[in-house]
């Protein structure tokens, strides 16, 4: 009998490998920005939280590329692009 991997299993089977600069920003002074709000309801990784004081924060760690949050978000709020060759997500599952 095969055991059904849940999805935060197969995500602890993908290597992330840094580069020097993330490939995601949160624009200056747009931490609070309704739009940015988008983000932390629809970011498949969970990059993104609301913090205490309302602002959003993001951590790059894990991050799927997948650009869900620059289509719910737009280009007003976040600054994206993906990572340089050879760094960024590498996915393991199959």
């Amino acid at each position: 009998m095969s055991e059904i991997m849940n999805l935060k299993a197969k995500l602890g089977l993908d290597v992330f490998k840094p580069y020097a600069e993330p490939h995601i920003t949160i624009k200056a002074g747009m931490e609070k920005h309704h739009l940015l709000k988008r983000a932390v309801l629809v970011c498949p990784a969970g990059l993104y939280s609301e913090n205490a004081g309302g602002e959003v924060e993001l951590s790059i760690d894990g991050c799927l590329e997948c650009g869900t949050c620059l289509v719910a978000c737009g280009s007003e709020v976040l600054e994206w692009h993906y990572p340089q060759g050879g760094s960024g997500v590498q996915f393991r599952f199959g």
